[in-house]
Parts: C-alpha cells; structure tokens; sequence
C-alpha cells in the first residue's frame, strides 16, 4: 500500500514552513493529502505572494478545500501515516485539543488522533499564555507531538532557506518519514557540531 500523510495549514505566520515541509515529502515519494484553512488562505498570499497557494497544492497529490468534509481524508478507514499540521494557529490548536472537527483540517487531525496515528502539530506563537500550554497539554495527552518551529542552531545553518529545511526535516521525521539526507543528525556530521 502507498504510504499516505495530511499535510495541514492554518491562518498562523509560517507558510514557508509548510511549503518546505510539502517539498521534502515529495522527495520521499509519500502520497501528500494537502487541506489549507480559510484563514490560511490569505497569510499565504501575504508571505508567499499570490501564486503561494498554487505553490503549495503543486506539491501535494490531493489538495483539498476546508469545507469538503466528505473527503477521504475525514474518515478513520482512510489509512495515512498520520498528518503534520504546520504552521498552527492557537485557534486550530484548541480545536484539534477538544475534537471540534468544525472544518476538514480539524476533522482529519481528530481522526488521525483516535485512530492512534501521529500527529505532528507546530504551533506558531509567542509569547504563550496559561491557556495555550494548556491546550498543548491536553492535546499531547491525547497523542500528539506539540514541535514548536524551533531552528537547531548547532547545525549552523548559513541562510533562513537552510533553517527552514532543518525544521521540515524534524516535522517530517517525527511523523514517521525518514526525510533522507536533509536532515543533520548529531554525530553524522563532525562539521555542525559546536
């Protein structure tokens, strides 16, 4: 059976996060299910230019729109290796966190969660207040891998291109996928280490 991830994309800042991440699953030749929030749809357009959501469905098998909760991917008996929500909003967070299943993307991650599949999630914010670690918190108790987009420094990265492609690289390997030789794991390379 051909391996299978959701990829989701909400409204928060970080679409270049979501491209990269699309890019090394292409590499990797898993079949991407790309479903991108209403609000998603214009911080694309502000951090990728207006062609940025054309970028992204570009590199995804399946693409589909929010509201098409008839799609595949809304049902349990549709088999993914799971789904990487990247960025997320604190608003998507919270309804992943208490199973609002409101729109395609949220209904997907709460499949992917009460299937017992991985599920990656990079919230994108900051400062966080009580109730966004809260809901980080319920939603890692029910099974989720909460990644903050947090640049790994020890590897040196020389450009933000470089950063951005370590980051995909860990959302990618946490959810089950090796992402090859992209990603710069400690002791493999003498020279990233400090």
């Amino acid at each position: 059976m051909q391996r299978r991830i959701v990829v989701g994309v909400t409204g928060a800042s970080g679409a270049v996060l979501a491209l990269e991440t699309l890019r090394l699953l292409a590499r990797t030749g898993v079949e991407t299910h790309l479903v991108v929030s209403t609000g998603a749809r214009m911080t694309i357009a502000h951090e990728l230019g207006e062609g940025g959501l054309e970028q992204l469905s570009a590199l995804a098998n399946h693409t589909y729109a929010p509201h098409q909760l008839a799609a595949p991917i809304a049902s349990g008996s549709f088999r993914t290796e799971g789904m990487i929500v990247v960025p997320c909003s604190m608003r998507s967070l919270a309804a992943i966190a208490y199973g609002l299943g409101d729109n395609l993307l949220t209904r997907a991650a709460d499949v992917v969660l009460k299937e017992k599949r991985r599920l990656v999630v990079a919230p994108r914010e900051a400062p966080l207040h009580e109730g966004h670690l809260e809901t980080m918190q319920r939603l890692a108790r029910l099974g989720a891998l909460i990644s903050p987009p947090v640049p790994p420094f020890y590897v040196k990265p020389a450009t933000v291109a470089d950063m951005m492609r370590e980051i995909a690289a860990r959302l990618v390997n946490w959810a089950g996928i090796d992402p090859g030789d992209v990603l710069t794991r400690w002791g493999e390379d003498t020279t990233s280490q400090p």
